[in-house]
């Protein structure tokens, strides 16, 4: 099992500024890379407190390739419908160069609707958009001459500059969160899986299906090739001395690492599409989680050292992990209370998970 930090800005402005933001993930990117942690992983994400503080993974990680030297670079994820495939592939290729191999590219299809209308983007054709774009930015990684027809792009005899450094091309994730169909498709082609548990313990066991499928099509798909799969799991971390001192500094950011998803979902409200069923009550399930069930009934890693491996090995065993993506900024926390835990789980707690 491998362990990483991930990183999701749901900072509001009023309460930390950009550069404030930036300076401290970067500042924890450092901490893994010399700890010898194996991902920093950001995500894609506009306008709103939810994500708005990083439109653009690969600016952060070609920051991050700069200053580290071995930890791997993950977008978690880039949403490929609010891009060419050309851009995506070029802008991706040389964040590759510049770390010298060490990038992952995650892909996502992208779940808020302010998102699709600041772009102009319609709904009901994610999934497609989604599927076009990776097969796409593939060709152009692995083809001299790549071609592609599609109802939303067309490219012929292109080469893609600058050429990636992996061969034969970069590592590629997708997330899915609740569609059968994505955790198959991503499955079929051979590419690792991205799974952001739901915040609740009692949700668990659906996301347990989900892997299975995944785990099961993978093996069915790929037999006798010698390819794995691969499941990664982002989950929010805060290590402490004791259980009660990491609950007590952990539950604020919790309710507003909710609250402000909550917001994002409520862009749900009136807005409905064939692409994602069952999404038009998403608020509502952010804002029914109490702080009670955040306190006792979470997915998340909260505790001590000895709870926090007792934790790990149960969310381990729960999603067959093979990758742990901590996500040390929820809630909008600063850089002192994301320093002490992770430093904190790097010292009592890394040593005594595999």
């Amino acid at each position: 099992m491998e362990h990483g930090i991930s990183l999701l800005p749901d900072c509001r402005p009023a309460r930390r500024s950009a550069p404030q933001y930036y300076d401290d993930v970067l500042a924890a990117a450092r901490t893994a890379d010399a700890a010898g942690l194996s991902y920093v992983k950001m995500t894609e994400h506009y306008l709103g407190d939810y994500g708005g503080y990083c439109p653009s993974p690969l600016t952060f990680l070609a920051a991050v390739a700069a200053q580290t030297s071995r930890i791997r670079l993950m977008t978690g994820c880039v949403l490929p419908v609010f891009h060419h495939p050309v851009q995506l592939a070029a802008h991706a290729a040389m964040v590759d160069a510049i770390s010298h191999g060490r990038v992952d590219i995650g892909f996502a299809r992208a779940w808020l609707p302010y998102e699709f209308e600041a772009f102009g983007v319609p709904m009901d054709t994610s999934r497609d958009r989604y599927v076009d774009t990776i097969r796409a930015v593939i060709q152009l990684w692995t083809q001299e001459k790549a071609s592609a027809e599609s109802p939303f792009f067309s490219f012929h005899d292109a080469t893609s500059l600058p050429p990636v450094v992996q061969r034969p091309h970069p590592p590629v994730w997708g997330a899915a969160v609740r569609s059968r169909e994505s955790f198959a498709w991503l499955a079929e082609q051979g590419f690792g899986l991205l799974v952001t548990p739901s915040p609740l313990a009692k949700d668990l066991e659906t996301t347990q299906d989900l892997v299975r499928l995944y785990l099961e099509t993978f093996e069915d798909t790929h037999e006798g090739t010698g390819m794995k799969p691969r499941v990664a799991i982002s989950v929010p971390l805060l290590v402490a001395d004791s259980d009660q001192e990491a609950m007590d500094t952990a539950l604020p950011l919790l309710r507003e690492y909710i609250d402000v998803m909550a917001e994002a979902a409520g862009s749900w409200s009136n807005t409905s599409s064939q692409d994602y069923p069952g999404y038009a009550n998403l608020r509502r399930s952010f804002d029914l989680v109490t702080d009670a069930e955040l306190e006792h009934g979470g997915t998340h890693v909260v505790g001590s050292p000895k709870a926090a491996v007792e934790r790990i090995h149960w969310l381990r065993e729960s999603l067959n992990a093979d990758v742990c993506l901590w996500n040390v900024d929820f809630g909008g926390q600063d850089g002192t209370v994301m320093q002490r835990s992770l430093r904190t789980f790097i010292d009592k707690v890394l040593p005594h998970v595999p």
